[in-house]
C-alpha cells in the first residue's frame, strides 16, 4: 500500500514545497511578521499531512514572546513538526542550505545557519539569535548537534544557550517522540549513512507515522540566568531524556 502512495505523496510534497518557495520569495517581503508566522504554521501542517505524518501536541507551549525551544533531534521533519505549533527560527547546519528545494525553503523562512569548524561561528549565530529574541520571536535549537534514533537522547551542547540567557528569553524543553503504527520506533529517524532522498522514500512509502510533541514546563529567564548556561542545558537534557527514554518500547 505504501508503494502505491509514494507517487501521489511525492507530487503533493513537491507541489507544496514549490508553492512555499513562491510564497517566501513573492509574498513574505510584503507582509507583516505576524502574517508570515501564520503562513509558516499553516504551510508546515499541510506539508506534514502530505508526508503522512500525524502530529499530537501535549503540554503548554509558549506561543508568544521570546523563547528558546530546545528539543531532541530525530529527523529533518522536526523543523516542520515544531513549526506546526508556532513559527520558529531554527539554528541548523550550513549543509542543509544545499538541500534541493527544502534547503532553499528553510533559508527563505529565516533559518539561522551555523558553519561548524569556523572560528567565531557560534558568536555570529548568537548575534542573530539576539536580534530574533528582541523581536519577540521563538528560536529553535537541537542541542545534541546531530540526529539520533529517537529512542535515546545524546549530551546537549550548551554554547548556544548563552544568547537566550543574555537576551532574557525563557527556555522551554520539548520532547519529540516518534511512533510507527502506535509503537515507539526509529523507522523514520534520519541517521547513519542515509541520504535525504532515502529518508524521504522511507517516509513517503510508510503509513502510521506519528510524532508526539511534548512541551515540558517553561524555565523562566530569571531562573536560567541564576543557573547558568551549563546547568540549564543539563536540566533541559535531563527532562527531555526522562520523557524520551522512559517511553522507549
Amino acid at each position: 500500500m505504501g508503494y502505491l502512495l509514494f507517487p501521489f505523496r511525492l507530487v503533493a510534497v513537491v507541489a507544496w514545497v514549490l508553492g512555499g518557495l513562491f510564497t517566501v520569495m513573492v509574498v513574505f517581503p510584503f507582509v507583516s511578521l505576524a502574517l508570515r508566522q501564520k503562513l509558516i504554521r499553516h504551510w508546515s501542517r499541510v506539508l506534514m499531512a502530505c508526508c503522512g505524518v500525524n502530529i499530537r501536541f501535549n503540554g503548554q507551549p509558549k506561543l508568544d514572546g521570546a523563547v528558546l525551544w530546545v528539543a531532541n533531534h530525530v529527523s529533518w521533519v522536526d523543523i516542520f513538526v515544531l513549526n506546526s505549533a508556532r513559527a520558529v527560527c531554527f539554528i541548523a547546519k550550513s549543509d542543509i542550505r544545499k538541500w534541493p528545494l527544502l534547503g532553499w525553503l528553510v533559508a527563505g523562512a529565516g533559518t539561522l545557519f551555523i558553519e561548524r569548524g569556523r572560528r567565531h561561528a557560534v558568536r555570529a549565530v548568537g548575534h542573530q539569535m539576539a536580534a530574533r529574541f528582541a523581536k519577540g520571536e521563538a528560536v529553535g535549537l537541537f542541542p545534541e548537534g546531530t540526529t539520533s534514533s529517537g529512542l535515546r537522547v545524546a549530551q546537549f551542547h550548551s554554547s548556544l544557550f548563552d544568547p537566550a540567557l543574555r537576551a532574557g528569553a525563557d527556555i522551554q524543553p520539548v520532547a519529540l517522540v516518534f511512533q510507527h503504527h502506535g509503537r515507539r520506533s526509529s523507522h523514520h529517524a534520519f541517521v547513519g549513512e542515509q541520504t535525504l532522498m532515502h529518508n524521504l522514500w522511507r517516509l513517503l512509502t510508510s503509513t502510521g507515522a506519528c510524532v508526539e510533541v511534548i512541551f515540558l514546563p517553561l524555565i523562566p529567564s530569571q531562573e536560567c540566568v541564576q543557573l547558568g548556561r551549563a546547568a540549564v542545558a543539563a536540566r533541559a537534557e535531563r527532562e527531555i531524556r526522562e520523557v524520551v527514554e522512559v517511553l522507549r518500547p
